[in-house]
């Protein structure tokens, strides 16, 4: 039995929705009564669970093995999956694929790379057989930009740096590969896209499926941070955020492509194209 938190997320969701098509046993961890309830309605097995209230993670865990670990970014990301992974290893999980990313280091300005760096070291020292994958910036993120997209506009801080973005979906493909089949333990598997694109080019190609000219608006850092603030995002994570963009991306320090995706799962990654085109109507202004 397979525990996938994380599920009521895009990547959690996708992850049950391809464990479910493939008839693998799993149970989808949920912090609400009401989410529960949905999971058993659309015919998967779900349980309450909370990484806020530990308490709650020996039950949500019973007779379960394998675990996908996976938690947004947030201040309280450190203690949530150190308590889980501590959790897993008192309720007898043997194996946990943890979500990571492909800039985690121990001594980043970026939060959350700090924060998974920090979580890897505690899952690697656990016990516990483990497989950390390490995805690059989501193409999703695009999706935060769709009104000023919309009217022809990306804004962003990168300058002109590139990044092999992921599309999300990729993402869950490897994460069902990697706990449906055997041998991956101790493996950590940076996944990218099929290619590296700066901003400009991804304005481009928004353009061209959209059929709207888009120009990419390389803004001052507390322009940015201020359309972030705008746009419904916390201090903290605006703070990143800039910091990612402005300063790890704007400085060439991501990776370039590894085909992992497709060495893992037999099938290419999405490139920004087939992403663009899925979410279409997202970034077209409705009339």
């Amino acid at each position: 039995m397979i525990l996938v938190s994380g599920a009521t997320g895009g990547i959690g969701g996708e992850v049950c929705k391809l464990l479910k098509h493939a008839g693998t046993p799993f149970r989808a961890m949920c912090r609400k009564q009401e989410q529960v309830e949905s999971f058993r309605k659309n015919g998967m097995n779900a349980v309450s669970g909370d990484f806020d209230r530990p308490e709650t993670l020996a039950a949500a865990m019973q007779d379960c093995d394998t675990m996908f670990l996976i938690t947004p970014p947030t201040p309280n990301q450190l203690g949530q999956e150190t308590a889980a992974i501590d959790a897993a290893k008192r309720a007898g999980i043997k194996r946990i694929v943890k979500l990571s990313a492909s800039d985690s280091n121990v001594r980043s300005p970026v939060p959350w790379a700090k924060t998974h760096a920090l979580i890897d070291h505690h899952l690697r020292a656990s016990g516990i057989d483990w497989t950390i994958l390490k995805p690059t910036a989501f193409m999703q993120n695009f999706l935060w930009f769709k009104e000023p997209i919309s009217k022809g506009f990306l804004p962003q801080v990168a300058g002109r740096g590139s990044v092999s973005w992921v599309d999300t979906r990729d993402v869950a493909r490897v994460a069902v590969t990697v706990l449906i089949e055997d041998g991956h333990e101790s493996a950590t598997y940076f996944l990218t896209g099929p290619e590296t694109l700066d901003m400009r080019a991804a304005a481009t190609r928004l353009g061209d499926v959209t059929g709207k000219k888009v120009r990419y608006l390389n803004l001052p850092k507390p322009v940015f941070a201020a359309l972030l603030r705008v746009t419904g995002n916390s201090r903290w994570m605006t703070k990143g955020l800039v910091v990612q963009f402005a300063d790890v991306v704007a400085g060439h320090h991501d990776i370039d492509p590894t085909h992992e995706i497709e060495r893992l799962t037999g099938t290419p990654p999405l490139d920004f194209t087939a992403f663009v085109r899925h979410h279409r109507g997202q970034f077209v202004k409705a009339e």
